[in-house]
């Protein structure tokens, strides 16, 4: 990295305006190395440690591109005019755009329409065009994708119209006479008033739920790179972990050491110590952790690039032995998550790794995790597989393919036990099996 100045705030010139067309001076990522620049993404702490872990960088560009060739492939597998998107995360999956993630997700006054082909044209909030304008892939940027009562108000049945004629411009553009359109997610009104012009609305989180679900080579150092600098939080965070420390404590070392890599938010606070270990769930709190406490986590994590690493472990607070009862715990869970994670193959269907995979002893098995595994990208992701006593009501079809990534996972705990024990292991689908991508250890006194 000799010929990449990754603090130098002159190197593309002072003050200037975004030029997408100017690409002098790029970082590892094939994104400018310009200290004012408005586009996000890792801090130079994390390029330093990849460089030092061996990780390579993802081409950006080339990223971007692959992600939108996936979702127009499903749009033209799925014969449609276009697909509609409101969920952020399948925003940013089409077009790499972020703009205050959270808030969106609960005011979706962002939305994209991504044509079978061609160039994406994105609704973004007020005077937030300069978001994307370093962005070749999206072709326009318009405004009034808001039809929700806070922001509209008694105007909401009109923004609607307003915005499902937008809509139909598009699909005639790009469509023609087809009427079929995929939508994620949409309030009510807007979905009412597509119907009402003809559209047949189709499932649109099928198409990026599928889209989403396989990635290339190029798009794995994007992964490798956020569960490298997610691993390297989580060791700041079990440096701050001690006796007389509160959850609360330890959960801000994570967000913190996310944070300064360039990462951006955590989905959950699942951290638990002590008797609030079971039953799991418990979000991280005011308690003071004990010494001899277990403590378990799970990351939940949104890090660099927007990629998740979703790993768990489970730790003793303090200088101390772990009791008996502590390592049957983790033995169990430890087990059960190394046997599930050798028997993955591609090829392999869903319902057959349920079948095939480690049984939880009976005395563990009420307060059984939600999945035995599941897909994930820029947060959880398709698919889901279930323990068989959840196929009947929750399992569905489908077969494990190269490009996956999977989270495997396991939590042990009795119903009235005094502890529990949450792991939890990142893995890639490849062609003759699965790689383990996570490398945050395991607990070598707890598995004594």
């Amino acid at each position: 990295m000799d010929d990449i100045t990754l603090n130098d705030p002159t190197a593309l010139g002072s003050n200037r305006k975004i030029d997408p067309s100017r690409r002098a001076h790029l970082k590892p990522d094939m994104t400018p190395n310009d200290n004012d620049r408005v586009e996000i993404g890792p801090t130079a702490l994390a390029f330093q440690e990849w460089e030092a872990a061996g990780l390579t960088a993802p081409d950006m560009p080339a990223l971007r591109e692959y992600r939108l060739s996936r979702l127009q492939e499903q749009i033209r597998k799925h014969d449609c005019a276009g697909l509609l998107l409101f969920d952020p995360l399948n925003i940013r999956y089409a077009t790499d755009t972020t703009n205050m993630q959270l808030w969106i997700a609960h005011n979706a006054a962002r939305a994209c329409f991504v044509p079978p082909e061609g160039k994406v044209i994105l609704w973004d909030f007020h005077n937030c065009e300069h978001l994307s304008a370093h962005l070749p892939l999206v072709g326009e940027v318009r405004h009034g994708a808001s039809f929700f009562y806070f922001e509209t108000g008694d105007k909401t049945d009109a923004a609607a119209a307003h915005f499902v004629a937008e809509v139909l411009e598009l699909m005639r553009a790009h469509g023609g006479a087809n009427k079929r359109l995929a939508v994620d997610k949409i309030e009510h009104v807007g979905f009412a008033k597509l119907v009402a012009e003809g559209v047949e609305v189709i499932e649109g989180q099928m198409l990026t739920e599928h889209a989403r679900a396989i990635k290339n080579a190029n798009e794995m150092h994007a992964v490798r790179g956020a569960i490298h600098a997610c691993e390297m939080a989580v060791a700041e965070m079990r440096q701050v972990m001690a006796p007389g420390i509160s959850e609360n404590e330890m959960w801000a070392a994570l967000h913190a050491g996310n944070i300064k890599r360039g990462g951006e938010w955590i989905e959950t606070r699942i951290l638990a110590s002590g008797p609030r270990t079971n039953p799991w769930f418990q979000e991280c709190g005011p308690r003071i952790m004990q010494e001899g406490d277990m403590m378990a986590f799970d990351t939940d994590l949104i890090g660099t690039y927007g990629y998740c690493c979703d790993i768990s472990r489970s730790w003793i607070v303090g200088d101390v032995k772990p009791t008996a009862e502590q390592r049957a715990l983790y033995r169990i869970a430890y087990d059960h998550v190394m046997t599930n994670i050798d028997i993955i193959r591609p090829g392999m269907s869903f319902t057959e790794m349920t079948a095939k995979a480690h049984r939880l002893p009976e005395a563990y098995r009420a307060l059984r995790y939600g999945v035995v595994a599941h897909g994930v990208g820029l947060c959880d992701e398709y698919p889901c597989v279930r323990y068989p006593e959840d196929v009947a009501e929750h399992g569905y079809s489908g077969v494990f393919e190269p490009g996956m990534v999977m989270c495997v996972e396991a939590y042990v705990g009795a119903v009235g036990g005094q502890e529990g024990v949450k792991l939890e292991e990142q893995v890639l689908v490849t062609e003759t099996g699965v790689e383990v991508l996570s490398k945050y250890p395991f607990e070598e006194a707890l598995l004594a």
